[in-house]
């Protein structure tokens, strides 16, 4: 996890989403949709916070935790800068898999953007669905983030050199068999569990969370940067009707795999 860590200390995560605002656009669409009127959001992992200040803004109590202490210290100045720190209940950093600070059933919502996909033990994962599961309140609704596995092995093939080991077939192969990634150049993401797609509906439903949907994030990440260009060259409309066409194919399944990130919505059983 120090790994993990070190990487999110010198990543720019804020500037990330602004750099690929589809992912945000879609999810922020998706969650708008199911999420209740008013109440108090956990996002957990929320990194500097860019979820917490879009749901803050809306009017949501909103509690948040990332294990990375410099990122919570970004969102509390980012509250601070946009004059939203009176809708929060607190910054803390923390571990998803240890949120002992926070009693049980708070939450009317809980976010965990982040978390499960740099826990790379199967019980970890399940420590920190768990802890997700505790502290949401019954019929209370989760939003969950994923990475695909296929989306990966097709990312390596495509750019091998960028996503060493995985600039070897074998190494490609193993982690087929595995999910698990480490980057053999240091700084880079790593530390990170990819999905099965058929995999993410059953296990949360193991750990006690009802089905709502799955969709696609970002299925606009398979397009290169020149690709974008050419249509951002068009101008902001062509480029809205795009944002309009992924957000009314994201929850179709067969999109799923093209997609760099998945989004699980689900209701506390």
């Amino acid at each position: 996890m120090s790994r993990m860590v070190d990487y999110y200390n010198q990543f720019d995560e804020w500037g990330r989403l602004d750099r690929e605002p589809i992912e945000f656009k879609v999810n922020w669409h998706y969650m708008k949709k199911h999420l209740p009127s008013s109440g108090h959001i956990l996002d957990n992992g929320a990194g500097p916070g860019k979820y917490a200040m879009a749901l803050a803004h809306e009017g949501y109590d909103v509690t948040l935790t990332d294990i990375t202490a410099k990122l919570v210290q970004v969102a509390e100045e980012k509250a601070d800068e946009l004059n939203l720190l009176g809708q929060f209940n607190g910054f803390h950093s923390a571990d998803a898999r240890h949120l002992h600070m926070i009693e049980d059933e708070q939450f009317d919502a809980s976010l965990m953007l982040g978390p499960l996909y740099h826990l790379q033990e199967e019980k970890d994962r399940n420590q920190a669905l768990s802890e997700l599961h505790r502290v949401t309140k019954l019929g209370g609704i989760i939003f969950v983030a994923f990475m695909p596995r296929i989306r990966h092995i097709l990312t390596s093939l495509l750019s091998p050199e960028h996503w060493r080991p995985n600039n070897e077939i074998d190494n490609i192969l193993h982690f087929t068999q595995t999910g698990r990634f480490n980057h053999s150049d240091e700084g880079r993401f790593t530390g990170a569990y990819y999905f099965e797609i058929e995999e993410i509906q059953p296990f949360m439903e193991q750990s006690g969370f009802e089905t709502l949907e799955l969709i696609g994030s970002n299925p606009g990440s398979i397009l290169s940067d020149e690709q974008w260009t050419y249509w951002r060259d068009k101008g902001d409309n062509e480029i809205n009707k795009i944002i309009e066409l992924i957000k009314e194919r994201a929850a179709d399944p067969y999109i799923l795999g093209l997609s760099s990130h998945l989004l699980y919505i689900g209701k506390k059983k």
